[in-house]
């Protein structure tokens, strides 16, 4: 049979536009379908603006630490509509550069929304095409409970593109979309609270950067209330609190807020793609099965990114992408992307950054053989500023090998430092090596290399 194309794929995020690029430059005929934007969710309403928003929020400490330094800046007031109608024309940039390398690649763009017919068979808006081999890679989707006075609640989607900014804000949530964003506003100047039903958030991460992070953010004026839900949110004219939401809390406690985020988890975007009328296995969140090489209970189906629920992050989506134009469009062997060691950061301030083991995840897999390196200080610039603010780092070393499994810091700049420190894991670092290198003085960086004292054994 004769198809329309080699490859459809469904969703022009990041993995999508990858996948749809590379198997058209391997010579597929490819086609591609987005009903909403091109980027997906990191360039729209995800890490780039994010990333933006968090540069932004991050002048107010540096114009406080500018009179130690010499600079008298006054006070400086702060803009909302200039920001956000800055960030707005960059990401209307990026969506034509996304356009114009389909465009470019030979890749037809569909602007509509699709679904599946059958195993070859794509609805796209008022028409049907063909396709040998179909991707879907349609991202996630945030998740919001049904709590009390949802109808009042914004979700990170939302937050990108306020009309007004608000001087009192509750973000519901312990991801690191939740506490990225209560950085962000309160950056920005709002009095911001934080609210999780977790006794800690940023779960998934090593134990020792969860509880830093936790003291840097109440240092920097963020409200945290742990093991706390919200009963019920509800509009009010209170001239008393001269604010929009009063915020029930289960245990009795009341907020006042102008604006209710949350930040309660992501789930795969699958809804009425049709995956039901195939036979497609999903998990119990909606999220698409697939074997490593990223096929479907459907032979000629493939997943990718948020969708299959692995790791949601953009990199990763990006390199299945890869995979799957390789796969399907050379004689190259078949490739899969290696999960272990994928450094990621968290944009909170200060940031976040990580790769490798966790502490209790080495503790699983080499009990008694683990050495751990941590080192806590005052980074040079507070010096002079007077802040409190620390940076922390950690080394989790498996005794026996002398390799380092995993390394971790929280501090200025961490998921720039942490990129380099990925490629010393993927290498096979050993502790001697790292002992070995030069640091680079003075920065924080070089602590990586001169922690010689054992913090504990494990």
């Amino acid at each position: 049979m004769e198809y329309d194309f080699d490859l459809f794929v469904i969703g022009a995020g990041s993995g999508g536009v990858r996948a749809s690029r590379m198997s058209a430059s391997y010579g597929a005929r490819v086609g591609i379908a987005e009903d909403m934007f091109l980027g997906g969710t990191c360039v729209n309403v995800g890490c780039v603006p994010k990333k933006l928003f968090v540069y932004g929020s991050h002048f107010s400490e540096e114009f406080s630490n500018a009179a130690s330094y010499g600079w008298s800046v006054g006070d400086v007031p702060f803009d909302w509509s200039t920001m956000r109608d800055n960030k707005n024309r960059e990401i209307e940039r990026l969506n034509a550069i996304y356009g114009g390398l389909l465009s470019d690649a030979g890749v037809t763009l569909f602007n509509d929304r699709a679904s599946l017919l059958d195993a070859h068979t794509i609805a796209v808006g008022e028409e049907e095409v063909t396709s040998k081999n179909i991707l879907i890679a349609t991202g996630s989707w945030p998740v919001v409970p049904d709590v009390k006075g949802k109808e009042h609640i914004i979700t990170s989607n939302e937050a990108f593109y306020l009309e007004d900014f608000p001087k009192k804000v509750t973000v519901v949530g312990g991801g690191y979309i939740a506490v990225e964003f209560a950085g962000i506003f309160n950056g920005f100047g709002a009095e911001t609270t934080l609210v999780y039903r977790g006794d800690m958030f940023l779960r998934g991460f090593d134990k020792s950067l969860r509880e830093f992070v936790k003291q840097e953010l109440e240092k920097s004026g963020i409200d945290l209330k742990f093991n706390t839900q919200v009963k019920e949110i509800r509009s009010t004219d209170d001239k008393d609190t001269n604010c929009r939401y009063q915020v029930s809390l289960e245990n009795g406690g009341i907020l006042n807020a102008d604006l209710v985020m949350y930040a309660t988890g992501r789930k795969p975007k699958t809804d009425n793609l049709g995956l039901e009328n195939l036979g497609i296995e999903q998990g119990a969140n909606g999220k698409i099965v697939v074997n490593e090489f990223y096929q479907t209970s459907v032979e000629n189906i493939f997943a990718i990114g948020d969708v299959t629920d692995r790791m949601q992050l953009t990199p990763v989506a990006i390199e299945e992408g890869m995979c799957i134009a390789n796969n399907l469009f050379t004689d190259n062997p078949k490739k899969t992307l290696n999960y272990a060691n994928i450094p990621t950061a968290v944009f909170c301030q200060p940031n976040l950054g990580t790769v490798g083991l966790r502490e209790d995840e080495a503790c699983e897999l080499y009990p008694g053989d683990l050495d751990i390196f941590e080192s806590e200080f005052r980074p040079m610039k507070h010096t002079l500023t007077g802040k409190e603010e620390r940076t922390f780092m950690k080394l989790v070393v498996q005794r026996s090998s002398d390799l380092v499994l995993g390394v971790h810091m929280v501090g200025p700049d961490a998921g720039e430092l942490i990129q380099g420190m990925a490629v010393a894991l993927i290498a096979g670092a050993t502790k001697s090596q790292f002992d070995a290198t030069v640091g680079i003085h003075p920065t924080a960086a070089e602590e990586f290399v001169t922690m010689r004292s054992i913090s504990r054994t494990a």
